[in-house]
C-alpha cells in the first residue's frame, strides 16, 4: 500500500466536483488583496511567465498574519488544456525541508527528541560512524552527509524505483557510506540527510513520517491538499510536469519517483495549503515563538559555510527586513516561499517547469506587498 490511497473513478469525479465547489467557495472568501497590489502581482506574474516560458504557476500571498489572496496562471496540463488554478498541486522540492524541520521541532518542544544526541538513539538503523553526528547537525546539514551521488546516470536524482517503505529505501543509498566531514565543521547540503531527520521523528514518535506529518503539521494548519508525491495514487489537481529544452521547446520532465526522499522533497502542495502553512507559523499555531526563532537562527560552522542556513529555512535580511524560506526544484518544478515575519507577510510561488527563478517573482511579489502603496507604483 503506498502513502496515498487511490480512488475508483467514481470517487475521483466526486472528489473533483467537491473540489471545485471548495475551490469556488473559497476564491470568494479569499480576496481580501487591495485591487492596486493584485493588478502589480499579476503584471509580474505575467512578465515572468513570458520570459520563462513556464506552462503553469499558482500563486499565493499573506497580509496581516491572514492569508489573502492566491491564484493560479497558465496551464497545469498542456496536452488537455487543464488551467493551473490557486488549487493545482506541484511538487515542492526542497521547500519540504521547511515542512519536516517544523514537525521535528514539534517533537523537540513536547520532549521526545533531543536535538544533540546522537541520531542512533532514534534511528539505530543508520550505523554510527567516525565521528558522532547529532539531529541538530542533520537539520542544519552540518552532519557532513553527502547530497546526491554524482554519476553518469544520476540514478538517485532520477530516481524511478518506488520504495514502499520510503524511510529505509531512502536511508538504504547512503547509510553505510563515510561521513564527508566531522559534524558541525562545514556545510554540505544534502536530501540524504533529511532522510535521516525523518527516520529520527519516526524513532521519536513512534509513527511512520507521513503520518506524523499529516496528523501534527498539516492538519492543524488547514493544509487538507498536501500530500506524499505518489505516482501511483490518483491525486485530483496534481499538475503535470516540464522542463524547456536548449532550443527553447517545452517537453514532459525526465520521469522521477520521489518516494525515497519524502522529508527533503517528495511532498506536493497547493499555492493555498503553502499560504495557510506561513498563516500557522506567523500565528503560532504549530510551534512556539521560541521554538521558531531557535529554528530561524542561522547556523555558525567555523568555516562560515552556512551562509544563513538555519534549521531547514534559508534566512536574510533585505532592505533591513528580516526574512526566512526555502526554495525547491526537482524534474518539473521550480518552487519559493518566503515569510517576513515582522511585517507577517508571506509570498508563495509553485511553477510546473524545472529551473526556472520562482525566487526572483517571489522576492518582487514580497517588495509590493512590502513597499511603497501600489497605488502610487500604478500611477509611475
Amino acid at each position: 500500500m503506498t502513502p496515498n490511497q487511490c480512488f475508483p473513478a467514481r470517487k475521483v469525479l466526486l472528489a473533483n466536483l467537491t473540489i471545485l465547489l471548495l475551490a469556488v467557495l473559497c476564491n470568494a472568501q479569499n480576496q481580501k488583496l487591495s485591487p492596486e497590489k493584485r493588478a502589480l502581482i499579476e503584471n509580474a506574474v505575467s512578465k515572468f511567465m513570458a520570459s520563462t516560458h513556464v506552462p503553469g504557476v499558482s500563486v499565493a500571498v499573506v497580509e496581516n498574519g491572514e492569508y489573502e489572496w492566491s491564484s493560479g496562471f497558465g496551464f497545469a496540463d498542456l496536452e488537455n488544456n487543464v488551467p493551473a488554478t490557486a488549487h493545482t498541486l506541484f511538487r515542492l522540492g526542497s521547500i519540504s525541508k521547511s515542512l519536516t524541520a517544523v514537525g521535528a521541532l514539534e517533537l523537540f518542544e513536547r520532549g521526545q527528541l533531543d536535538l544533540d544526541a546522537p541520531v542512533q538513539k532514534y534511528c539505530p538503523a543508520f550505523p554510527v560512524k567516525q565521528w558522532p553526528v547529532t539531529t541538530r547537525e542533520v537539520m542544519g546539514h552540518l552532519a557532513g552527509i553527502r547530497h546526491y551521488k554524482n554519476g553518469p546516470e544520476d540514478l538517485e536524482l532520477n530516481n524511478t524505483k518506488h520504495f514502499d517503505n520510503p524511510i529505509q529505501g531512502g536511508l538504504d543509498f547512503f547509510k553505510n557510506e563515510p561521513l564527508l566531514t566531522q559534524p558541525g565543521t562545514h556545510f554540505q547540503y544534502s536530501t540524504q540527510g533529511y532522510t535521516l531527520l525523518g527516520c529520527v521523528m519516526e524513532g521519536a514518535s513512534g509513527k511512520t513520517y507521513v503520518d506524523f506529518m499529516l496528523q501534527n503539521v498539516f492538519a492543524p494548519a488547514g493544509m487538507e491538499h498536501t500530500l506524499v508525491d505518489d505516482r501511483f495514487a490518483v491525486i485530483p489537481y496534481r499538475t503535470r510536469f516540464y522542463r524547456k529544452t536548449q532550443s527553447g521547446d517545452v517537453q514532459n520532465s525526465e520521469f522521477l519517483d520521489s518516494s525515497y526522499k519524502i522529508p527533503g522533497g517528495g511532498w506536493i502542495s497547493s499555492a493555498g495549503d503553502m499560504a495557510r502553512f506561513e498563516v500557522a507559523i506567523l500565528n503560532d499555531k504549530l510551534i512556539k515563538r521560541s521554538t521558531r526563532d531557535l529554528m530561524w537562527t542561522p547556523m555558525k560552522p567555523p568555516d562560515d559555510s552556512a551562509k544563513g542556513y538555519a534549521m531547514g529555512w534559508h534566512t536574510s535580511t533585505e532592505d533591513g527586513v528580516f526574512m526566512a524560506g526555502h526554495t525547491g526544484g526537482q524534474q518539473g518544478a521550480n518552487t519559493n516561499f518566503e515569510i517576513a515575519p515582522e511585517k507577517r507577510a508571506g509570498v508563495v510561488v509553485l511553477s510546473n517547469m524545472e529551473e526556472v527563478s520562482t525566487n526572483n517573482l517571489a522576492k518582487e511579489i514580497m517588495k509590493i506587498l512590502l513597499g511603497p502603496a501600489a497605488e502610487d507604483d500604478l500611477k509611475r
